[in-house]
């Protein structure tokens, strides 16, 4: 009972008393450490509004659809109690998707990455509803969700409506097939906990088939003929880690078959990580190689039956080969709902959500986008370059000087990103250097452009917009960008902080969402990961990897799922990897 109210007592101490929420756990294995640290919520910034509803007393509606990263990161984050709260997502809990490559093999257990939503939404003081259902239909004139029952009960497919003033859109994506005939029905993908659980126990079956004492040696090598489809970073991560499972756990309780076992890695382009610097790149693709992961970059997969995969080479030829098992890793595509939703309001021809810098769908005032379903639809410089130039030109006199430049350079930097890339991709020190460019070696202060010049001179600018990554960071960044214009909704609508309105008067209501980039991993197998992180910063090695660990332990989203998650990894350095078959 002592020990009990000990513990009982911590408990209630981490919860209760914030200055507790920053930890440091350093776990000493095997001569490395883990350092699982946790932000806390900085005292300083206080995004509390604590003004009621709209001035009538009554509570604007939020629906959020869908509890993945961004949905979670929105709602987390999301404080003003002037709001009543509806989820609505076809499942209760939110998964850590990294790590699903690691539940795959047994190095970390299912219920390790996963949290309950109500468990999370418990926490906060606001008025929040969960249920469980699928959105099969958005009414954006009548601002209507229609969704469906997927609950195994007698009222499996009941449908019902759900009111909202403000819709967040946060569904993410399905995995993109291509169209590639046989790959729904024969391969599997990793894309949810239910993925993960269904490869880790194929890949336990096929090695207790492989062992039957009545399969010739060619049968046994095309059950353990492992094949990966996609070298982006799941594919890549989880070829490492089947790689590590076979070696370092299963050789050892499967020896007659140890020697058989073969991993294949297709890839479309010509090198694996594409999106990663060269150099790491280049130390994977040796690494698999020393590993004996057989890397097949500029195949394309056209075909898959259900015993054999088909690629098309560089040279256009048609290749066939037997396989045991496929996991088909290689993008994201548009889910039914958003592509409906999208002919509804004229967004046809396109991938995803466009919405624009503030995340908002065009064209709906009220309905937000977030993570995979979405992309923002920056907005061209040259598209609005006459509004620009007569908004710095105060004195009307058809040319624009350095000094009434400089008054707006920061408003244009804001609204328009794609500037500020651009003076860097240049190596410019400034908004004069470009305009220098354009007009001629002259003294800065004497510089004035005219509307032709001006236009010359920002012409390039463009050539730097990009769509952002389909990533957990992006996700979780949009959700917490997001829920901070939420809780200050009112404030900014009497006083706005966003950028000037070049077409238009006064101020946006809000700052631009601005995509920081914090870094990637890419774990290659045997304690080894690479990291590329701000400033071109280049890491590779087993130090990487317990870096890899300390940033995943802290990006849980609650104390239970990092206790869980750090001693799934010191259980497996301790007795290895599961391999039981449930």
């Amino acid at each position: 009972m002592r020990t009990f109210t000990f513990y009982d007592r911590i408990s209630r101490s981490f919860h209760q008393h914030s200055s507790l929420s920053k930890l440091l756990v350093v776990l000493t294995v095997s001569g490395g450490g883990i350092a699982a640290y946790a932000e806390p919520k900085s005292p300083g910034v206080n995004l509390i509004n604590t003004t009621e509803g709209d001035g009538d007393g009554k509570k604007k509606k939020v629906v959020v659809l869908g509890t993945g990263w961004a949905g979670i990161s929105f709602l987390k984050n999301l404080k003003n109690p002037s709001y009543d709260v509806q989820v609505i997502s076809p499942r209760n809990y939110f998964a850590f998707t990294p790590l699903l490559p690691s539940v795959t093999c047994g190095t970390v257990e299912p219920r390790s990455v996963v949290e309950p939503i109500r468990k999370i939404v418990k926490k906060k003081n606001l008025d929040v509803v969960f249920s469980e259902a699928e959105c099969i239909g958005i009414d954006a004139q009548n601002k209507k969700v229609y969704c469906r029952s997927n609950l195994d009960s007698n009222l499996n497919g009941e449908e019902f409506a759900v009111d909202y003033d403000f819709l967040v859109i946060a569904v993410g994506a399905r995995v993109n097939t291509f169209n590639t005939p046989g790959v729904v029905e024969h391969c599997h993908f990793l894309k949810e906990v239910e993925d993960a659980q269904r490869i880790r126990k194929t890949v336990i079956e096929k090695f207790e088939e492989a062992s039957l004492p009545s399969l010739s040696d060619e049968e046994r090598k095309t059950i353990l003929h492992f094949v990966v489809v996609g070298g982006g970073p799941t594919g890549v991560e989880f070829a490492a880690e089947l790689h590590d499972f076979v070696k370092e756990d299963l050789t050892k309780l499967y020896p007659k078959v140890k020697d058989i076992v073969k991993i294949t890695l297709l890839e479309a382009a010509d090198h694996i990580l594409n999106m990663f610097d060269k150099r790491i790149t280049a130390f994977a693709e040796e690494k698999f190689h020393r590993d004996g992961i057989d890397l097949k970059t500029g195949s394309m997969v056209v075909k898959v039956s259900d015993k054999e995969i088909s690629t098309k080479e560089r040279n256009g030829e048609i290749s066939s080969m037997p396989y045991g098992m496929v996991v088909w890793s290689t993008g994201i595509g548009t889910r039914p709902l958003i592509m409906n939703f999208m002919k509804q309001i004229g967004q046809t021809n396109r991938r995803a959500l466009a919405t624009d810098e503030w995340l908002r769908v065009e064209g709906c005032d009220n309905i937000y986008a977030v993570g995979d379903c979405a992309t923002i639809n920056q907005r061209k410089v040259m598209e609005d370059i006459g509004a620009i130039f007569s908004k710095a030109d105060k004195d009307k006199s058809g040319t624009l000087t350095v000094k009434e430049f400089k008054e707006v350079i920061d408003d244009i930097c804001e609204r328009y990103p794609q500037v500020e890339l651009y003076l860097k991709s240049k190596d410019m020190g400034g908004i004069v250097d470009l305009l220098k460019e354009s007009n001629g070696d002259v003294k800065k202060e004497a510089i004035e452009l005219s509307i032709e010049e001006f236009k010359s001179a920002l012409s390039q600018v463009d050539s730097q917009m990009k769509n952002l990554p389909a990533t957990a960071q992006v996700a979780a960044q949009q959700g917490l960008y997001l829920a901070k214009c939420f809780n200050r909704m009112e404030e900014c609508e009497r006083d706005p902080e966003g950028p000037i309105r070049f077409r238009g008067e006064g101020r946006h209501r809000f700052r631009p969402f601005r995509y920081k980039h914090l870094g990637q991993f890419a774990p290659l197998g045997g304690e080894q990961t690479a990291a590329q992180l701000p400033g071109d910063w280049v890491s590779i090695g087993h130090s990487t990897q317990w870096l890899w660990y300390s940033v995943y332990a802290s990006k849980q989203v609650s104390w239970r799922t990092r206790a869980l998650v750090i001693s799934d990894w010191m259980r497996r350095f301790i007795f290895g990897r599961d391999s039981s078959g449930i």
